[in-house]
């Protein structure tokens, strides 16, 4: 298994924010994890990558333990994320941002290699003719692809994606869905959030389902559509699920 999350607990004030989460992924899948606003998704996004550390439980990334290890660390040994909210250096030229992951990444390049991969990782997702632009100048589709090549430059094996696609039009959706499926090509494996069911369902190979910060469900994405606790907990309305399932 690439990455291995055993009986995380995490708790603000009163909150019980993860309650004792489990899951393993093997490497080269796209897994989605989906579930209601305030599930715990971001903070278990948090927690893997040394944002937070648990108050329990442990993270092994590649048969090593990385519990508690803060984000530079966790980048370094190569898990990479990307941000719900984007927010490029934009006072940095697009090559620049994309350099910063390149620098900071599991290979921790200097200037040099560092702008040749940011060109390659650029041509990945589509930005190569916005590398001179500055990162403040592009709109939000493009600062999405920024965050993403950003991520990639740090040669992760595995990239953790937060809402990649929220505030996309369709168009922009599927262009990302298509640039997804060429990471996974390219040997990376993804862990990626979103509320976008037919995305998820389409393009995930398993999803795992979070409500109240505990793991309600994992498997295969029509099942887990099917299955009556996100039903109640996420999807509300059994013709939802045979809504989704008969679109993708």
């Amino acid at each position: 298994m690439i990455l291995e999350v055993q009986a995380l607990n995490l708790r603000f004030g009163g909150l019980q924010a993860l309650a004792d989460v489990s899951f393993s992924l093997p490497p080269g899948q796209i897994y989605g994890l989906i579930g209601p606003n305030g599930a715990g998704k971001t903070t278990l996004f948090n927690v893997i990558n040394g944002v937070y550390a648990p108050e329990s439980g442990r993270i092994i990334f590649r048969g090593q333990d990385i519990t508690g290890l803060p984000p530079y660390q966790v980048a370094r040994r190569g898990l990479a994320r990307t941000y719900q909210v984007v927010r490029p250096l934009s006072e940095l030229t697009v090559r620049e941002n994309v350099m910063v992951g390149a620098c900071f990444g599991r290979e921790g390049h200097r200037k040099a290699a560092a702008a040749i991969i940011a060109d390659e990782m650029l041509a990945t997702v589509g930005l190569a003719e916005r590398a001179d632009q500055l990162g403040g100048s592009l709109n939000v589709a493009q600062k999405k692809r920024l965050e993403l090549a950003r991520a990639l430059a740090a040669r992760p094996y595995l990239v953790l994606l937060d809402e990649v696609l929220a505030g996309l039009n369709p168009t922009e959706i599927a262009a990302m869905l298509d640039t997804i499926h060429h990471i996974r090509r390219l040997g990376v494996t993804i862990l990626m959030i979103e509320h976008i069911m037919p995305a998820v369902i389409g393009v995930s190979d398993q999803v795992l389902v979070l409500d109240y910060g505990s793991l309600i469900a994992e498997g295969p994405p029509h099942e887990v559509a099917n299955h009556p606790k996100v039903i109640e907990a996420y999807l509300g309305d059994p013709k939802m699920a045979k809504s989704l399932l008969t679109s993708t």
